[in-house]
């Protein structure tokens, strides 16, 4: 089992940047994947960033294509989510999860362990 903690989560303008992290321990952080979601309220929890175990492949979803990062350090046990040019859409509870294997993928449910998310809240 993994168990995972986010943090980074918080209050900003539109146009602002955060970062979020989430540190990993339990199961060798290197043997899986990891993805970030969101949920917003009233709304189905969503794919938005995943990296494979050595950051070799990187998916994004095409909200935050193009101004968001994603990366980990395995020494250290923790992923990082960058995200900048943030805009209100983008309010929602941020949760890092642990894949099933170390491939990336997009799915929820490929995603076995999660955080107990970060709010992440962006105002115009």
């Amino acid at each position: 089992q993994v168990q995972l903690v986010e943090s980074g989560g918080g209050l900003v303008q539109a146009g602002g940047s955060l970062r979020l992290s989430c540190a990993a321990s339990g199961r060798t952080f290197s043997s899986y994947a990891m993805g970030w979601f969101r949920q917003a309220p009233g709304k189905e929890r969503e794919f938005v960033a995943a990296i494979s175990w050595n950051g070799g492949r990187r998916y994004f979803a095409d909200s935050v294509k193009g101004r968001s990062t994603i990366s980990r350090d395995n020494a250290k046990n923790t992923v990082t989510l960058q995200m900048n040019s943030l805009k209100p859409e983008d309010t929602a509870i941020y949760y890092c999860a642990a894949a099933q294997n170390e491939y990336a993928t997009m799915l929820t449910r490929d995603y076995k362990s999660w955080g107990q998310g970060t709010q992440v809240t962006v105002s115009s």
